[in-house]
Formats: structure tokens, sequence, C-alpha cells
């Protein structure tokens, strides 16, 4: 009768323990990958990449860099211009469009005459 009980017992604790065990996930970076790609932060760093790359493939698109942006907002708007720049040989910043030549220098066109920056 012991030996029964002991493995009753036995058999009670074992299911409970697999029981707790089941309720863990299985996959801890699939369930990690999913939660990332279903986070609201993770949708609004994809919005902003698509908007970059649209304003990075075309010139013509203002790039407005304001008294109040951040530095790190800065960096990357001044990158992107300087990327339109090497790529098209022109950029908007600022509403003014702004070119470059063979030689490499920066200039914009004030009443028709070229203005070296």
């Amino acid at each position: 009768m012991n030996k029964f009980l002991a493995i009753l017992i036995l058999g009670i604790i074992f299911l409970f323990y697999k029981k707790i065990n089941s309720k863990k996930n299985k996959n801890i970076k699939l369930d990690k990958f999913k939660n990332k790609l279903q986070s609201t932060q993770k949708n609004i760093e994809r919005i902003y990449l698509r908007e970059e790359e649209k304003t990075f493939s075309n010139p013509n698109i203002n790039i407005h860099i304001g008294i109040y942006d951040n530095e790190d907002n800065i960096n990357r708007k001044s990158n992107i211009h300087r990327a339109r720049l090497s790529k098209f040989k022109k950029s908007k910043l600022n509403g003014e469009m702004i070119f470059q030549d063979d030689e490499q220098k920066i200039y914009k066109f004030n009443n028709g005459q070229k203005v070296y920056l």
C-alpha cells in the first residue's frame, strides 16, 4: 500500500511538473521575433525608414532642417542631403535647390547666377 501511495504521489507531482512546463514558450527566439514585429515602436521606425528612402530617391523633395531639430535628426537629414548631392548632383534643402559640379564644388542659383557656397 505504501508503494502504491508513493507511486501515486510521484505521478501527481510528475503531472503538475509537465503542466507547468507546457505553459513555457517552446521557442523563445520565435516569440521575440513576433513581439518585435508587432510592437508599435517597430512600426513607427518602419514608417520613418520608408519616408527616408522616398526622400533619398528624389532630390526634389525638400529637406527641412529647423532650429528645434535634435542632433540625431540634423545628422540624418544632412547625410541624406549629402548622399543626394553625390548621386544626383542636386538636392533641395530648406526650400533652396543646391547643386554640385564635376569638381565637387557646391553652388546654388541666385537671380540666374551661380553662387558658390
